[in-house]
């Protein structure tokens, strides 16, 4: 069993709503959900202003490969109503991929571990709830010590 750290989001429709119901359709499609971290509100990050987010981190045992759990997660979002209209804009939901065991992916249509992890405080505090000694598999240090060195001052409160 691989184990998947996902991030899920989503600043629409009753966020909050969107959240439980992506969790739902993840343990049925991608494996058991194992821990989840508190939802945080979140600054809305990137250059379009928006709503908050609200974020989730999940920590997720699955069979899949890294290639089938992206197209299964992509899935969901499609399902639930997702339409990419523009990069960094408001959203019903986006579920991305953190990390996977410590797998390193790097093709044109999946990077494992998530390029921007260490830059984005948003998806570095709910993750150091749920483990907080991962060592990142590029960086050698720990989801910790990532989120203490974090450059990011977005604001990131437990909701």
């Amino acid at each position: 069993m691989n184990r998947a750290y996902l991030l899920i989001g989503g600043n629409t429709k009753d966020p909050l709503k969107q959240l439980y119901r992506a969790e739902r359709l993840i343990a049925e499609r991608c494996g058991e959900l194992l821990l989840m971290s508190r939802i945080y509100r979140t600054a809305a990050w990137g250059p379009i202003p928006q709503a908050d987010f609200f974020n989730r981190a999940l920590l997720v045992a699955t069979s899949l490969s890294a290639t089938q759990l992206l197209h299964t997660l992509l899935q969901i979002e499609t399902e639930m109503g997702r339409i990419r209209i523009e990069k960094m804009g408001p959203r019903l939901i986006d579920i991305d991929i953190l990390l996977l065991d410590d797998v390193q992916v790097e093709n044109p249509e999946l990077i494992i571990p998530h390029p921007l992890l260490a830059a984005r405080r948003f998806a570095l505090q709910p993750l150091s709830e749920i483990a907080p000694y991962l060592l990142h598999p590029v960086l050698g240090k720990t989801i910790e010590t990532l989120l203490n060195e974090c450059a990011d001052s977005g604001d990131v409160q437990k909701k």
